[in-house]
């Protein structure tokens, strides 16, 4: 063995190693806020070559582990206005999934199909980063930086997975090319392209379904004072700025600025205090339902189920004061609002302490019915981590939502990439679902998304905000809701059981040249 590893000098493993890195950095760079998605093609297309370099698994996985690390500290360097120990450690254990995508890569080379096996091997990698551990962490799929680009058409018809597959593909295809440029490899490459992108325009002929009307949304952004783990302010500073701004919505709505709302959103977090526990949290609500005399969808912070447990609730208040309707997040985030093994961890890291009581995920989808402006409707919510999961992104399609609404608190990330980020997953999930979207946070970015994804309005100031949005009537539901999972699963499985016979394979090819 070390014979074959020493016939690569030392510095020119380092340098794959190094190049291997900036191939991850390029890569980060296709998501939001730089949205240059090309670079998303350049970055597997770079790593399917540098592992080829590699005389052993070992080495592809070293090249996989240092592409992950460029990847996720500039992709995911927003987390450290949390804390930098949690940058460290999500961008270090992230990492390690693109160590074992660079061994598989590796071992798909040994096949004549390898440029889709790899590209495979991308699509299994994400879909167990994205399930596990914790619930997984899906954040950096290759899918949501693809919003601008031609691939975008294969959103309502396969998916962010597939979509993901396709950019793989045709990275590792070029890379092919590079490796073993011929007619053949030309012709196929072509081929290749070809099939991706008439997937793509059949997926873009998807239309969103014909309205059954509209309704007027009014929506109020409280701004908050940002920068970290306390971004929100003070207790109940939050929910004073949105009432606040509450009634800067009704007032230019008496005075004709904007259409009478049939309801008002605030924010996740839209109260930072459980409604039924303090008296002065309930009154900036009572006074806000006064001033706008409609119905009020209010995101706050509930205490319980359990001692020392609180949950993310969407509440559905109506103008009498009386609650009608809830949503509870399904979607949260592991040592941002619970911390997983905490009686082990948190005596050995002190400031998970910071996280306060243990947050607990729902189990119901977001569509809840309601009575807007005399109509009956089915609201779909999402509220915040919600938009990376599929799963929760769907069950609008699937249950029947109306309309559907994204809740959201960023304030700690302010100035950071994440909030770019996030309302480009949250155009992603527009155009999967060809569902308009309204985007309401406490400090930006607030905004409205229109079926195909693409921006209408969008408000980055951190300050207050509110407006009226006239959001389409639709119950469509797009070929992706079924047929996106279905894909997902077999692309991976088929991909890994392929590229795992090539170890058998190999080692047969092995036996037989020792003879």
């Amino acid at each position: 063995m070390s014979k074959v590893l020493n016939k690569k000098p030392l510095w020119l493993r380092v340098l794959l190693a190094v190049l291997a890195a900036l191939a991850g950095v390029a890569t980060s760079f296709a998501f939001a806020p730089y949205s240059l998605w090309p670079l998303a093609l350049v970055g597997t297309c770079a790593l399917s070559v540098i592992v080829w370099q590699a005389r052993a698994l070992w080495g592809a996985a070293l090249y996989g582990w240092a592409f992950g690390l460029g990847f996720m500290f500039v992709g995911i360097g927003w987390m450290q206005v949390i804390f930098p120990e949690a940058l460290f450690a999500l961008a270090g254990f992230m990492s390690l999934w693109y160590a074992l995508l660079g061994w598989l890569i590796k071992l798909a080379q040994r096949s004549n199909w390898w440029p889709l096996l790899a590209a495979g091997a991308w699509t299994a990698i994400e879909a167990a980063f994205s399930r596990v551990p914790f619930g997984g962490f899906g954040w950096m799929r290759l899918g949501y930086s693809q919003i601008d680009s031609w691939f975008a058409g294969g959103y309502p018809l396969v998916g962010t997975a597939i979509v993901g597959f396709f950019v793989a593909l045709i990275g590792n295809v070029v890379a092919w090319l590079i490796l073993k440029p011929s007619l053949r490899s030309g012709w196929v490459s072509l081929g290749t392209v070809l099939a991706v992108l008439l997937v793509c325009v059949l997926g873009g002929s998807i239309q969103p379904e014909p309205t059954k009307g509209d309704v007027n949304v009014g929506w109020a952004q409280g701004g908050a004072p940002g920068g970290g783990v306390y971004g929100l302010g003070p207790a109940r500073t939050i929910t004073k700025d949105e009432a606040e701004q509450t009634k800067e919505l009704a007032d230019d709505v008496a005075a004709g600025v904007y259409p009478k709302p049939a309801f008002v959103v605030w924010p996740e977090n839209g109260t930072d205090l459980d409604p039924a526990k303090d008296q002065q949290t309930m009154d900036y609500i009572k006074r806000s339902l006064a001033e706008v005399g409609v119905p009020m969808l209010i995101g706050s912070i509930a205490e319980g189920p359990g001692e020392n447990e609180r949950q993310t609730v969407s509440y559905w208040w109506l103008p009498d004061g009386n609650i009608d309707g809830s949503y509870v997040k399904r979607g949260i985030v592991p040592f941002g609002e619970w911390v997983p093994l905490r009686d082990i961890l948190e005596p050995l890291f002190p400031k998970l302490s910071y996280v306060g009581r243990q947050s607990v995920a729902g189990d119901v989808p977001g569509v809840i019915p309601v009575v807007a402006d005399g109509r009956e409707l089915d609201l779909g919510i999402l509220i915040c981590y919600d938009v990376s999961f599929d799963s929760y992104v769907y069950d609008l399609g699937r249950y029947g939502a109306d309309i559907a609404v994204v809740q959201s608190s960023n304030a700690m990330y302010q100035g950071t990439t994440q909030i770019e980020q996030q309302f480009a997953i949250t155009r992603v999930r527009a155009a999967e679902l060809r569902r308009e979207i309204l985007v309401v946070t406490t400090s930006g970015i607030s905004g409205y998304i229109d079926s195909r994804g693409n921006v209408v309005e969008k408000i980055t100031d951190s300050g207050g905000a509110h407006g009226v949005q006239t959001i389409p009537i639709r119950d469509s539901a797009t070929p992706v809701l079924w047929l996106g999972p279905i894909l997902e699963i077999a692309v991976s499985v088929i991909s890994v059981l392929l590229i795992l016979m090539n170890i058998k394979v190999s080692s047969r090819h092995g036996k037989r040249k020792g003879k």
